[in-house]
């Protein structure tokens, strides 16, 4: 199983290497059956669209959160080191990007009432039909999350 594991990520790693198409590009449908929202907010409905072009990474996310209506707003991060700001319903999301190894790494500050950190690891299973958002929230709102999608 280890082995398998690991021939995957190395393939996977060389394929984004020599510029192949990107696991994480595509549509995504959250499964929240195996999700774990932990404390922190939950999402009733996610889609996320994401599409990688060389150090871009756009995630156009439609979500519906238990209070309030469903939204549509776009995540855009460079993986070159670049910081990237990004507005979610009017709050100001600043982030960096990088790659560790097949996963994709995501550092954010958020610039609400009071200052939060994210720590985003997006994995695609070896099989590419399931994608995992673990996130680690720091902070006022302290949370541990493992968001899983499906891929459309």
């Amino acid at each position: 199983m280890i082995s398998r594991l690991l021939i995957c990520s190395l393939s996977l790693a060389c394929g984004l290497a020599l510029g192949q198409s990107n696991p994480l590009n595509g549509t995504w449908q959250m499964n929240p059956a195996k999700s774990d929202f932990g404390s922190g907010p939950v999402s009733e409905s996610r889609v996320d669209r994401i599409s990688i072009d060389g150090p871009n990474v756009k995630d156009t996310i439609t979500q519906k959160l238990r209070r309030g209506p469903e939204s549509t707003y776009d995540m855009n991060y460079a993986t070159d080191g670049n910081e990237s700001e990004n507005h979610v319903r009017g709050t100001l999301v600043k982030s960096t990007a990088k790659w560790d190894g097949a996963t994709l790494v995501v550092d954010s500050t958020v610039f609400a009432f009071r200052q939060e950190m994210m720590n985003d690891r997006w994995t695609v299973s070896p099989d590419g039909k399931t994608l995992t958002l673990t996130r680690h929230m720091t902070g006022p709102r302290k949370a541990d999350q493992k968001i899983v999608f499906d891929k459309e």
